[in-house]
């Protein structure tokens, strides 16, 4: 039986978005998931279907002869300690470019965030997408056992790895000395904090993730471009109180709302992957990049 997006339950994204965020155990999810295998389907069917697939999805190669990619270390003294990523930069720069640091989801650095930084490069920008794992060895190769081991660590001091990371990348030769940052879900929240915490950022675009506390909104320098799913009411519930606080403090801001869209619209691996929503997101999110990166 072949399945499809359309075909799946919506409630059963829900129940996948619960799991994904440690809301509810492995066991729970299956039996819970249990309800909606009926007319054929089986659990180890939707699992399967729902489950990751970076093999097929990945649109950059690593051996990409528009960019230069390589693993490499950094410092983050206020958080890990010594923090591994992928630096990928647009091959034979003639000048210098504006950077950007991409921060994975809530399970460490995996193939499709990997994939994210060759994409910024292609784009011609330098990109770093540091695994916030690294202190505990990395991302292990699967996503639900990264999800546990960044379950394991501070969120905040993952937060100033990814600081660390726009410090890093602001002082390379290459970089105009304009840095901004990219993120979904977790990375998503560290993208809105970042905005607010990292007084010299440039841009800032969080993907479905939590908002910055209100109280420091007012802190706030870097211009924001937000993107959230429709269908997402747990990151959703925190927009409004949000806005009202950026117009509130004259903050510069774009919010983006991609109807019919499920948390996670942007991940290619997963069937709750909207192409078009990616699309045109990206497309967004290069422009806005573009205009606040560049010169």
């Amino acid at each position: 039986m072949k399945l499809s997006k359309e075909s799946i339950d919506p409630k059963v994204f829900d129940l996948y978005d619960q799991y994904v965020h440690n809301r509810v155990s492995r066991k729970d999810f299956i039996q819970k998931l249990s309800l909606y295998a009926v007319g054929g389907l089986t659990v180890p069917t939707l699992m399967s279907f729902l489950m990751p697939n970076y093999a097929d999805t990945l649109q950059i190669s690593e051996d990409d002869p528009r960019i230069t990619s390589k693993d490499i270390s950094y410092d983050s003294p206020k958080g890990g300690g010594q923090i591994s990523g992928l630096l990928c930069l647009p091959k034979d720069l003639n000048n210098n470019v504006g950077a950007v640091v991409v921060v994975h989801e809530n399970r460490g650095l995996n193939p499709y965030v990997r994939d994210v930084a060759r994409r910024v490069a292609v784009a011609g920008f330098i990109a770093l997408a540091p695994d916030a794992l690294s202190p505990l060895g990395g991302y292990p190769g699967n996503d639900d056992e990264g999800r546990t081991m960044q379950a394991k660590r501070d969120r905040f001091e993952m937060l100033e790895d990814f600081i660390a990371a726009a410090d890093f990348l602001r002082q390379q030769d290459l970089c105009n000395g304009k840095v901004g940052v990219v993120g979904f879900c977790f990375g998503g929240w560290v993208s809105n904090i970042m905005a607010a915490r990292v007084s010299n950022l440039n841009a800032a675009v969080p993907f479905y993730g939590g908002q910055a506390p209100l109280e420091e909104v007012s802190s706030i320098n870097a211009p924001l471009q937000l993107h959230y799913a429709e269908e997402d009411p747990r990151v959703n519930a925190g927009w409004a109180a949000y806005e009202q606080a950026l117009r509130a403090a004259g903050k510069s801001y774009e919010m983006y709302l991609y109807p019919g869209t499920n948390h996670g619209f942007h991940n290619d691996s997963t069937p709750r992957y909207d192409k078009e929503a990616a699309r045109l997101a990206w497309e967004r999110t290069l422009s806005f990049f573009n205009k606040h990166l560049r010169g």
